[in-house]
């Protein structure tokens, strides 16, 4: 498949991940967390809401002071007021949020269609006719009949909007619904698309490549698949199978994914999880015989791409489905005296220690029982 060459990840770890229930990131936190975005090659980042003012406020003034290294997006409603605070601030970039399905034109903003389309081209003119790069939303693309998701497309192109986002805001697509709904706008106006995927159904990553392969040129990320409810398509996962499947070098510096999962799982006070794909911290570990026989041979019998590429690393552990090749190797020269009938003796404490612990068995712990075992067969 012939990936198109321009294509640009944005990052909104700090607009919508920070929306992540029970996070709320500090000025000094979200300056830290855009620095390392930055420093990593991201070049394109929605590092907040400039009307929520305050602290708020502090923080993005001083990611503007890094403008010229990164294009900012300001974030906003659908207001006119809102839209100038970020041009007042100094985004020249904005986006504009607005819904399209009928069920958040009735019960959220409880407008109807003629509103919709009217307000959308004015919010459109009034950033264009101050020199901005204008994004604007379709949200909840999921509910929003196709042909009408057509005509908002044709209507804030007409009106000079430079992106329109597509939010499945509540993460209901498949990814072949998501691509027929590219397709479809791709099909009347020539507008860049942006993919913005929830992850309600676990499908954000793969809604977003889904998009990206049907014709998206803009696609979003936050670090850790952070974001509202289920969270949002991760930016390492999305980063690695673009360069895994179709060769694409997105400009990210991948060594430092690892680090940046980290730095946003602490500022967040949430733990990343160990079976996080990329960066998870048991995603280069190997526990199973089977596994560990073969990573001692030869590591790419059961990893896709070795840990240091993405700044990770690599674990062989010791516990209940270890075999004596692993603990032998664990071992290392503590273990080069004991014969087979002691390896199999000390495989089956192993074992039972890992049940009764339920976990691993630690190095040091593991020296300590091959010396009873040492000295039992004296």
């Amino acid at each position: 498949m012939t990936m198109r060459d321009d294509l640009i990840l944005e990052d909104t770890t700090l607009r919508d991940g920070e929306q992540t229930p029970g996070v709320a990131l500090s000025a000094e936190k979200k300056v830290k967390i855009f620095n390392a975005l930055v420093d990593a090659g991201v070049r394109w980042i929605e590092p907040g809401i400039p009307t929520m003012g305050g602290e708020e406020v502090r923080a993005l003034k001083q990611m503007l002071e890094r403008r010229d290294e990164v294009t900012l997006i300001g974030w906003n409603r659908g207001v006119r007021s809102d839209i100038q605070r970020s041009i007042d601030l100094g985004f020249k970039a904005v986006h504009i949020g607005l819904p399209t399905s009928d069920n958040h034109l009735k019960n959220s903003v409880r407008r109807d269609r003629t509103w919709l389309l009217s307000t959308a081209q004015d919010m459109v003119k009034t950033a264009k006719d101050q020199g901005c790069f204008v994004s604007i939303s379709a949200e909840d693309i999921g509910r929003t009949e196709p042909g009408f998701l057509q005509e908002y497309a044709v209507a804030v192109a007409e009106a000079g909007a430079d992106r329109l986002r597509l939010s499945d805001t509540i993460g209901i697509l498949s990814p072949s619904q998501y691509a027929e709904r590219v397709r479809a706008i791709a099909s009347v106006s020539d507008i860049d698309l942006q993919a913005h995927c929830h992850n309600d159904f676990g499908l954000a990553v793969a809604n977003t490549l889904a998009a990206i392969e049907a014709g998206v040129r803009y696609f979003h990320v936050t670090v850790n698949g952070i974001g509202e409810r289920a969270g949002m398509a991760d930016l390492a996962q999305v980063v690695m199978s673009l360069r895994q499947w179709h060769g694409v070098d997105l400009g990210i510096d991948v060594s430092q994914l690892t680090a940046l999962s980290r730095l946003v799982a602490q500022a967040c006070g949430f733990p990343t999880s160990p079976w996080q794909p990329v960066v998870g911290p048991n995603v280069f570990a190997h526990e199973s015989g089977i596994h560990t026989t073969g990573m001692l041979r030869d590591t790419s019998t059961f990893e896709p791409f070795p840990p240091d590429l993405v700044g990770g690393e690599r674990k062989l552990l010791v516990g209940k489905h270890s075999g004596r090749g692993v603990i032998a190797h664990a071992l290392g020269e503590d273990g080069a005296d004991l014969d087979s009938d002691a390896l199999d003796e000390l495989l089956q404490q192993v074992r039972a220690e890992a049940i009764a612990t339920g976990g691993t068995v630690p190095a040091h712990r593991l020296r300590e029982m091959a010396g009873k075992v040492r000295a039992a067969q004296g």
